[in-house]
């Protein structure tokens, strides 16, 4: 099997850049105004956006096993990316319009992403575990 390529956490880390990009251009833009009504908006540009997606591609990155099925990889970085840009314009859409349902429906997805991500780093582990056995174990006598 040949080696999976480092796309997906280059597009995890690009779509993270960008909304740290964001995050911080709302940042400058709230302490300008001195108006922070929207630092949830800005809290989670920072947090899903940059620092989740990001750990997300350097995980990618590291681990580039997890590329190897390129369905679930591709709807994990969709439920992910796509997420984390859509959930703080559902808190804006919150805070400035009373509306919660787009934040809350934008979380559920979230979630699902960040499920997906553990499963499949669970599932990971467990394939490594079983191809790396130790050799006492492998060579034990059975009883």
């Amino acid at each position: 099997m040949s080696q999976p390529t480092p796309k997906f956490a280059l597009a995890f880390m690009i779509v993270a850049a960008g909304c740290l990009v964001a995050g911080v251009s709302m940042g400058i833009a709230m302490g300008i105004a001195h108006d922070f009504a929207l630092a949830p908006v800005h809290a989670h540009l920072n947090l899903l956006g940059w620092a989740s997606l990001a750990l997300m591609g350097l995980t990618y990155r590291a681990w580039p096993e997890l590329a190897s099925n390129r369905l679930a990889a591709s709807v994990q970085f969709a439920l992910s990316a796509g997420s984390a840009m859509v959930f703080p314009v559902g808190i804006y859409i919150a805070i400035s319009h009373g509306q919660p349902l787009p934040a809350i429906l934008a979380a559920i997805v979230w979630f699902t992403g960040a499920v997906l991500f553990l499963g499949r780093l669970v599932a990971l582990a467990l394939a490594d575990s079983r191809r790396h056995l130790p050799a006492a174990m492998a060579a034990a006598p059975r009883a």
